[in-house]
C-alpha cells in the first residue's frame, strides 16, 4: 500500500492525495490550487495519476481548495463515487457552479486580451457543464456511519469542526492475505473549540497513519471573545467616521459565522442593538446566499446553542437589519454613497467576486474599514492588504490604501497551533504522521514543537512525493505495528446508548406534532414530503427491527 502526495504539499490549497492497494485506488480530495498566477497554471497540470484508474474519492468538505477541481477530475476520466456528508453534499452544487462560471469568464476575459495582441486562445479550466455533469458522482453519508467501499477499505466520517459537513476521515485497508488491516486517518482542515453553529473537532485514538493539516502550525488565535470584541469596536469607530465597514468573507462558514455572532450580540446586548440597528448589513454573495439556505436545511448538525436558538423560535442566521442582495445592480447600488453600512462578501481572499469592487470603491477611503476574518493565503490579494501594502491594482486601476485595514485571527475556522496539538495527542497508538497543507514555515515549527512536547516526529512532505505504507516496515525510524478491527470501543458504546434515548424521546414527539399536523389544510406540496419522509422512516424502522432480531441471540 501506498500514499501519493498530489497537492498542498507546499502550501495550502490544492488538498489531493492518493491512496493505492495493488487492487485499489482511493483518492482524498480534489482541491484547486489559489494564491495567484503562478499556482493558478498548477490547476492546468496533468494529474499525476490516472483518473480513469481511480475507483472513488472522500471529500472532507465543500471549500474550494479541496473540492475545486472535481470537475476537472471527472472531465479527464473519472466515474467513480465521491463520498461526503450530506451537508456537504447540499453544499457542493452551489460551490462547483459557481467555480465553473469563474473558470469560464476568466477564460473570456483572457481571450479578449489575446485576441487583441494575435495570441492563441485558451480553454476555461472546465465549465459550468462541466460542474453539472460531476454532480451525479456524489454520494453523501452521514456521520459516523461505517461505510463499506469495497473488499478491502471501509470509511467513517467524523465532524472536524471546520464549516458544514467537514470532515476527519477514518479509512481501514484490510490486507486479504495476512488477514489483518491498516488504519489511516485523514484530517481534512480541522476547526476550532468553542465556537458558534459548529460542533468541536472529534479526537481520534487509534490509527496507524495520519494525514495533519498544519495551516496555522506556528500561530496562536486570540480568543474569540476579544475578536468579537474587537469587530464591534471597528464597527461603532467606522460608523462614527461614516464610513463602510467591509468584510471579505469566505461564503461557506465565515460569512454565516458573521450572522450568528451579529445576532447573537444584538440579543444579548441591548444597548449596543440601539446603537447599531439601523447600520444595515449586506451579505452580497448569491453563492453566500444560497450557501445560507444550505446551513438552515442543516441545522441537524449544528452545536447545542445553535439548536437551542431556533427552539426557542430566534433563527441564529436572521436579524431584522440583514440584507441578500440578488442582483448586480443592487451589489452597484451599495457603493453609491449613503448611509454608513457593513457589506460582507466573498470571495475571503479578494482573489475573485464582487468583493473586489467593494474594495475598489473603499480602499481609498480613509473612513471605511476592510475587516479580514479567515486565512490570507500567500500570493493573495488578502495577503497583500493584511501585510500593509500601500497600493493595489483592482480592473487595471491602481487604488492607494487609505482605508483601516484590520485582521482578526480569532474567527479563523482553522484550529491554531495548541489546537492542531491537541487533537494530535489524543492519538494512543504512536501513528505515522505526515504534515501537509501549510506553508513551509508552519509545517516545519509544527513538526519541531510536537516533538518537544510529545515526542511525535512526523514527517513534512514538502513536494509531491509517494510514501510505502506498509506493515512492519520503518519510515523515517517508526515502525508501525497496529491492528484494529471495528469494534466499539465503551465509552463509542455509551455514546450509541445515549443516542438511542434521546431518539427514543423525540422521535415520539416529532410523530405526535406530525399526526396532528397532517390534514387537508396542509400545502399538498408539504403534505407529499412528510409522506416520503414518514415513508423513509417507516423503511428504516424495520430495518433496524430486522438487524436485531438477526443479532438477538449473539453475545
Amino acid at each position: 500500500m501506498k500514499i501519493r502526495f498530489c497537492g498542498a504539499t507546499q502550501g495550502v490549497t490544492g488538498s489531493c492525495h492518493l491512496l493505492m492497494t495493488d487492487r485499489h485506488q482511493m483518492l482524498l480530495d480534489c482541491g484547486q490550487f489559489q494564491g495567484g498566477k503562478s499556482q493558478d497554471r498548477l490547476n492546468f497540470d496533468e494529474f499525476p495519476f490516472d483518473p480513469s484508474e481511480v475507483e472513488c474519492m472522500v471529500l472532507s468538505h465543500a471549500h474550494i481548495d479541496h473540492c475545486g477541481r472535481i470537475p476537472l477530475l471527472v472531465k479527464r476520466g473519472f466515474s467513480g463515487p465521491i463520498y461526503c456528508t450530506k451537508a456537504t453534499a447540499d453544499l457542493l452544487p452551489i460551490m462547483l457552479r459557481d467555480s465553473g462560471y469563474i473558470h469560464e469568464k476568466e477564460a473570456e476575459w483572457a481571450n479578449k486580451k489575446a485576441e487583441r495582441k494575435g495570441q492563441p486562445l485558451v480553454e476555461p479550466l472546465y465549465t459550468v457543464e462541466d460542474a453539472e455533469r460531476s454532480l451525479k458522482y456524489i454520494t453523501p453519508v452521514l456521520y459516523d456511519q461505517r461505510i463499506e467501499v469495497n473488499d478491502e477499505m471501509h470509511i467513517c466520517f467524523n465532524d472536524a469542526g471546520h464549516i458544514l459537513g467537514s470532515a476527519e476521515i477514518e479509512i481501514w485497508v484490510k490486507d486479504i492475505d495476512q488477514d489483518r488491516e491498516t488504519k489511516i486517518v485523514f484530517s481534512g482542515d480541522l476547526g476550532v473549540e468553542n465556537r458558534p453553529i459548529l460542533n468541536d473537532p472529534t479526537f481520534i485514538k487509534k490509527a496507524d497513519y495520519v494525514i495533519m493539516e498544519t495551516t496555522y502550525g506556528n500561530r496562536i488565535h486570540p480568543e474569540n471573545a476579544m475578536s468579537i470584541r474587537n469587530l464591534v469596536s471597528v464597527i461603532l469607530r467606522t460608523v462614527k467616521r461614516g464610513g463602510n465597514v467591509v468584510i471579505p468573507a469566505f461564503a461557506v462558514g465565515r460569512t454565516q459565522e458573521m450572522i450568528y455572532e451579529l445576532n447573537k450580540l444584538y440579543d444579548e446586548d441591548p444597548k449596543m442593538y440601539e446603537q447599531l440597528k439601523d447600520v444595515p448589513v449586506y451579505i452580497d454573495s448569491p453563492m453566500a446566499s444560497a450557501a445560507t439556505e444550505v446551513f438552515c436545511n442543516n441545522t441537524a448538525v449544528f452545536d447545542d446553542e445553535a439548536k437551542s436558538y431556533i427552539a426557542n423560535g430566534d433563527h441564529p442566521l436572521e436579524f431584522r437589519n440583514l440584507h441578500f442582495t440578488k442582483t448586480t445592480e443592487e451589489s452597484k447600488h451599495l457603493n453609491e454613497g449613503g448611509k454608513p453600512k457593513i457589506i460582507i462578501s466573498a470571495s475571503g481572499m479578494c482573489e475573485a467576486g464582487r468583493i473586489r469592487h467593494h474594495l475598489k470603491h473603499n480602499l481609498w477611503d480613509p473612513k471605511s474599514s476592510i475587516v479580514f476574518v479567515g486565512y490570507q493565503a500567500e500570493g493573495t490579494l488578502g495577503r497583500k492588504l493584511v501585510e500593509g501594502t500601500d497600493t493595489v491594482n483592482l480592473f487595471g486601476e491602481e487604488i492607494k490604501v487609505n482605508a483601516e485595514i484590520v485582521n482578526l485571527e480569532g474567527f479563523s475556522g482553522h484550529a491554531d497551533r495548541d489546537g492542531l496539538a491537541k487533537w494530535i495527542s489524543h492519538f494512543q497508538t504512536d501513528p505515522v504522521v505526515f504534515l501537509v497543507h501549510g506553508e513551509p514555515d508552519s509545517k516545519h515549527d509544527f513538526a519541531e514543537f510536537i516533538g518537544e512536547k510529545f515526542g511525535i516526529h512526523p514527517i513534512v512532505v514538502e513536494q509531491n512525493s509517494e510514501f510505502p505504507l506498509a506493515r512492519g516496515e520503518k519510515i523515517s525510524g517508526t515502525k508501525v505495528g497496529n491492528t484494529y478491527d471495528y469494534e466499539l470501543s465503551d465509552e463509542e458504546i455509551r455514546g450509541l446508548q445515549n443516542k438511542i434515548s434521546q431518539l427514543s424521546t423525540s422521535i415520539g414527539d416529532l410523530l405526535n406534532s406530525a399526526a396532528m399536523a397532517t390534514g387537508s389544510s396542509m400545502n399538498p406540496e408539504k403534505l407529499i414530503r412528510v409522506n416520503n419522509l414518514i415513508r423513509t422512516l417507516d423503511e428504516n424502522q424495520q430495518e433496524l427491527q430486522a438487524e436485531l432480531l438477526e443479532t438477538g441471540g449473539e453475545d
